[in-house]
């Protein structure tokens, strides 16, 4: 029966995670949607992990350094109606976009936003090492693009007094070849330089690599922005070619140690 009222046209974005970049990394929910899209839009580099996977999509990218301008793309399609996904590497809620989109929302009111997870390089990286992350930890970006580096330093402290483990994020590019050197010596400051650390590169990607070795180590390593770096807590130990933050589960054996 006809109401003579056209029913309202759907107005969704979805920003949605794609993991550290291979496909079979993606979660079900995030391939999912992407597959109901009909226009995906991200960074360049991004795009082309996943283009070959999602035939028949129209794909919209901007480089990097224009993430409003990618961000207000999206939302001015899915104004049109159409079915659009803004693609982060990871999870779009960490260092992806899904803060700015929703800082955006209210200039495209008519939009519902939806957020779809990823895996971060966090875990995707802690995984490839063994159980870097079994106890608290932090995570912080070496990155001062967004972020002063004096609050950086107060952050890579107070992580390092507080004894937890420190997944490091942007740790080094061409303008900021020795940040890592930094941020290690400022650790040093309140952790032993033989503290088990390591590094995951190309996480999920060709070329991937990992690396274990001590923080003094570390400080001397050369990485760059596709590198996530690992520096565990006094209590992380290398088991075989594993990284590895004991929880606690062990009961105290008969010599009192655990």
């Amino acid at each position: 029966m006809k109401t003579g009222k056209r029913m309202k046209m759907e107005q969704r974005l979805y920003v949605v995670g794609i993991g550290p970049g291979g496909y079979e990394k993606m979660t079900i929910e995030a391939a999912s949607v992407l597959k109901e899209c009909e226009i995906i839009v991200g960074y360049t580099v991004y795009v082309e992990l996943i283009r070959d996977h999602f035939p028949g999509k129209e794909w919209l990218t901007t480089p990097m350094r224009r993430e409003e301008e990618r961000c207000r793309m999206a939302f001015e399609l899915a104004q049109k109606g159409k079915k659009t996904a803004l693609i982060c590497s990871g999870d779009a809620g960490v260092y992806g976009m899904a803060g700015l989109v929703l800082e955006l929302n209210p200039d495209y009111p008519d939009v519902k936003v939806n957020v779809i997870p990823g895996v971060t390089a966090a875990l995707s990286g802690a995984a490839l090492l063994g159980a870097a992350l079994m106890h608290d930890f932090a995570v912080i970006s070496l990155s001062d693009l967004l972020t002063p580096w004096e609050t950086i330093e107060k952050r890579l402290r107070a992580a390092a007094e507080a004894d937890l483990v420190i997944c490091l994020y942007n740790p080094s590019s061409k303008k900021r070849a020795d940040y890592l050197k930094k941020a290690c010596a400022i650790i040093r400051a309140a952790a032993s330089p033989d503290t088990v650390c390591a590094y995951v590169k190309q996480i999920g990607r060709e070329g991937e690599e990992k690396k274990i070795m001590t923080l003094r180590e570390l400080a001397e390593c050369q990485v760059d922005m596709f590198t996530t770096v690992f520096i565990g807590n006094s209590q992380t130990k290398r088991i075989g070619d594993a990284m590895v933050t004991p929880r606690g589960y062990r009961i105290a054996g008969a010599d009192g140690s655990r």
